[in-house]
């Protein structure tokens, strides 16, 4: 079992294919974890590590460890809540949209860039719907997550502009045998702009 504990792999190796179309593992990439959860404060930086990977049908999907030595909010509960659920997944899924963008990992997402990302992660990735079932009390001290992205879709309202819309699911885990899970739906508005931008090919990093 890999460190974040629901991997059959016993280590993860960065993909070599890369691509929209590419199919691979990548290992934490510490500096974007670190740029990503730069909005947060310290005492709320949850995400300790966080590998990557693409399907064959084109899901996304992050495993992290995770510690919550404290609460920032009440006195300590003695178990993962449902206000702690909701910012894991905010750092899990800022992540891998960010890594999805860096490395050409989504089709929906080809033409933005990091930039494009930075700009956008805090007014426009928006959790539009967001569940959570507790099946077993989570020791929020040291526990693993995982979050997929298991489709991405453009929509276009009438005379509206247009936006993603990505179906989500999590899952969190401990030694112990805690868990819960659920689902989200996540809506990416203000879109990056497709006209004069210069475009990388998908899989090579050249730009065209």
């Amino acid at each position: 079992m890999s460190a974040v504990g629901h991997h059959p792999h016993t280590a993860v190796t960065p993909a070599v294919t890369g691509g929209a179309a590419g199919v691979g593992e990548w290992e934490t990439d510490h500096g974007l974890l670190e740029q990503v959860l730069r909005p947060y404060k310290r005492r709320c930086l949850y995400v300790e590590s966080a590998q990557v990977e693409v399907e064959a049908q084109g899901a996304l999907t992050v495993r992290s460890r995770l510690s919550i030595p404290e609460s920032w909010y009440i006195d300590d509960t003695g178990h993962l809540n449902a206000v702690e659920v909701n910012i894991c997944y905010n750092q899990m899924m800022y992540f891998l949209v960010a890594k999805a963008v860096k490395e050409d990992l989504h089709p929906a997402l080809a033409e933005w860039t990091l930039d494009d990302f930075w700009q956008r992660q805090l007014p426009d990735i928006v959790i539009a719907r967001f569940a959570g079932n507790f099946r077993r009390p989570v020791d929020a001290r040291r526990f693993t997550g995982e979050l997929t992205i298991e489709k991405i879709e453009r929509k276009t309202p009438g005379r509206g502009a247009p936006f993603l819309l990505a179906t989500t699911s999590h899952r969190y885990r401990d030694e112990a045998g805690g868990r819960c899970d659920g689902t989200a739906t996540l809506v990416l508005t203000n879109l990056p702009r497709e006209a004069g931008r210069s475009r990388v090919a998908v899989g090579t990093g050249s730009a065209t």
